[in-house]
């Protein structure tokens, strides 16, 4: 997963919350960190997605959502 794949799985799942919801919820997962920090610390985004996937319980659907084809823009 990359950056990029990361930041539109969280909007796209968490929409005008998702930048805050990184900064500031404490995932158990990731040692206590952010989603935010465990980025700026190295941490893969895939590694953080799973982890922001586990916590809020979210639907196999959607812990996939950056493997699904999009559809481009026109």
């Amino acid at each position: 997963m990359k950056h990029s794949e990361f930041w539109s799985a969280m909007t796209d799942t968490f929409g005008s919350y998702a930048a805050s919801l990184a900064k500031d919820m404490v995932l158990g997962p990731l040692g206590g960190r952010t989603a935010q920090e465990a980025l700026d610390q190295g941490t893969s985004p895939r590694e953080v997605w799973s982890a922001i996937c586990v916590v809020n319980d979210l639907p196999e659907h959607v812990r996939w959502h950056h493997r699904q084809p999009q559809a481009r823009k026109r």
